[in-house]
């Protein structure tokens, strides 16, 4: 039974969640568990066309019953949108409309610093970094997502431009 003050409370975005970190040459992906407690880092997919690139996260969906994705927005240190984050945005509204999960932003900022920290502070060494850096930053981007308290940004399928 909700109280009345669970009922004035958003609905948290359910999990599994998907996150995606969205690079030149490669998309980084990490996946929650159903309780949103574990990340795990997965294999970078290779940055192809959108109809592959829309296979694979569809398909990853599928593998790990994902219920969520969240899409890293690289703002700029000054929180504005340059040319990167609009094509990000433009990216997770063709995911909304291609897929049967809520699709949702989050600021990525400085992830990819913080992933090659973390790589480091794991004993990874310089020459393994590049490959893992990706999803490492996707892992970041998950757990900013699932630990913040910034309003969830929701992709409407509807939105004309975001």
């Amino acid at each position: 039974m909700a109280t009345a003050n669970q009922k004035n409370l958003p609905e948290l975005p359910r999990a599994p969640i998907i996150a995606l970190d969205v690079g030149e040459k490669r998309v980084g992906v990490a996946v929650s568990d159903a309780l949103s407690i574990a990340i795990n880092r997965l294999e970078a997919l290779p940055r192809t066309n959108w109809k592959r690139m829309l296979r694979d996260v569809d398909d990853l969906i599928r593998r790990f019953d994902a219920q969520t994705v969240v899409i890293g927005l690289p703002l700029r240190l000054n929180g504005s949108a340059g040319d990167a984050a609009l094509e990000v945005q433009s990216l997770a509204l063709k995911f909304a409309r291609s897929l049967s999960v809520p699709v949702y932003l989050q600021n990525e900022l400085l992830s990819s610093v913080a992933a090659e920290e973390n790589l480091r502070a794991n004993g990874h060494k310089g020459d393994r970094i590049p490959a893992l850096v990706d999803s490492e930053a996707a892992a970041v981007i998950l757990r900013d997502f699932i630990v913040s308290d910034q309003e969830k940004v929701l992709v409407a399928p509807s939105e004309q431009t975001l």
